[in-house]
């Protein structure tokens, strides 16, 4: 091989290892500077254009202009259960951001590199480990061809876990609308920008759940509401409407002491966390959600519980029966929380606007639908009789129906 065809071939390596899923327009500006540098005579033997020449696939199979072919490496969601974060075995290495993704409501989205961890320290070279000490073996994603990259590519921005000086190839990314800062402490805030990857999506991306202790806002696990219950003095439970149930006919009393017990918190994703003597019959972890979660109530007996969701779907669990709901059906407003009656038979959900929407034995006692609001309406309750409720707006301003009104903030 002569001096300057080999100098072709290293420059070509350099780019497929180092650089090779960073955006066409660099790889083809290094591209060009590999042409210079070898004359053109590796690329004059190869088909087809630059990109094709130094596009990287998981699999031999895969043509470039796949997906697998692009140079970008899988959501961690999509090879790790479903879960939005960094697996096992692997350090945030670093990230970029795409502005104007309609994903993060036309704001920014970030994406978060998770290289592998090296288990030995053989081949080092620039911060990176030997491909035989991280673990990984370079494929397509699931989905084959139309999947991104898995463990095939040695990148590093490197804005993240400055303190692991070297480390092995990127087995996926997670993806978030929250700054990776916000995330962990190890990374700062100096930005890297890649806006053409802000539409780029996998199936699970939308519905990606966490694991507990659920302490990473890159999953959307911020919780948006919760219930609690309470003890009677003869044993019974006591829900957060305040009807305390017998604990011999299980019928709903008004007697006896209330001694909490216990509460529930659920996440957009519907995931419920449960502490004390809260049931956990079950909740939405894993279901791909059309809208989030945004508010949930107890049945009186506290062995059950609703969710509800932004569009006005419903999810009953435990004991709680479905009594209808909003979803499929056209809202002026997204819903943004619910209440239960005392009897358990029925229940209210409430809109940002504050249109009222009742169910079963839940009677309608007016609403703030198609009325002028200064601020938009974020939750309700229910009388303890269940024949009246109060809406509450974001300024703290107070809507009562059939029941007094005691005073407000705003």
């Amino acid at each position: 091989m002569s001096f300057t065809a080999g100098l072709a071939e290293g420059a070509s390596r350099l780019v497929g290892r180092h650089v090779s899923r960073r955006s066409f327009i660099t790889r083809s500006a290094m591209a060009g500077s590999a042409v210079v540098i070898g004359a053109g005579l590796d690329l004059a033997l190869k088909p087809g254009t630059a990109y094709g020449y130094i596009c990287q696939c998981g699999n031999g199979t895969c043509g470039c202009g796949t997906t697998c072919c692009s140079g970008f490496t899988e959501f961690c969601c999509a090879v790790n259960g479903g879960y939005n974060y960094c697996p096992a075995g692997t350090v945030m290495g670093g990230w970029w951001k795409a502005d104007n993704s309609s994903y993060c409501g036309t704001g920014p989205r970030y994406y978060m590199d998770c290289n592998a961890t090296c288990h030995c320290q053989t081949g080092e070279y620039a911060g990176f480990c030997s491909t035989t000490c991280d673990g990984l073996t370079c494929a397509c994603g699931a989905t084959g061809c139309n999947s991104f990259l898995v463990g095939c590519l040695q990148f590093r921005y490197g804005q993240c876990n400055q303190n692991v000086p070297v480390v092995g190839r990127i087995l996926c990314r997670v993806v978030a609308c929250v700054p990776p800062w916000e995330i962990t402490a190890s990374c700062t805030t100096a930005s890297a920008n890649d806006t053409g990857t802000a539409e780029q999506d996998v199936p699970c991306w939308t519905d990606a759940f966490p694991t507990p202790p659920c302490d990473s806002p890159a999953t959307n696990c911020q919780t948006v509401a919760m219930a609690a219950i309470a003890g009677s003095a003869a044993g019974g439970v006591v829900s957060a409407t305040g009807s305390i149930t017998n604990p011999t006919t299980g019928t709903p009393t008004r007697t006896g002491g209330r001694t909490p017990v216990g509460y529930g918190l659920v996440t957009a994703f519907g995931r419920l966390f449960s502490y004390g003597a809260f049931p956990s019959d079950g909740d939405e972890t894993g279901v791909a959600l059309d809208k989030p979660v945004v508010g949930m109530a107890v049945t009186p007996t506290g062995k059950g519980y609703w969710f509800v969701a932004s569009d006005g779907g419903i999810f009953a669990f435990g004991d709680a029966q479905f009594y209808g709901s909003m979803g499929g059906k056209p809202l002026d407003k997204p819903m943004v929380g619910m209440a239960a009656t005392p009897s358990g038979a029925g229940y209210w959900t409430v809109a940002s606007d504050g249109g009222i929407f009742a169910f079963g034995d839940a009677h309608f006692y007016g609403s703030m639908g198609g009325k002028p609001l200064d601020q938009p309406i974020v939750g309700m309750a229910p009388s303890p009789e269940g024949n009246g409720y109060w809406c509450v707006a974001a300024d703290g301003g107070i809507f009562s129906f059939d029941v007094p009104f005691f005073g407000s903030p705003a």
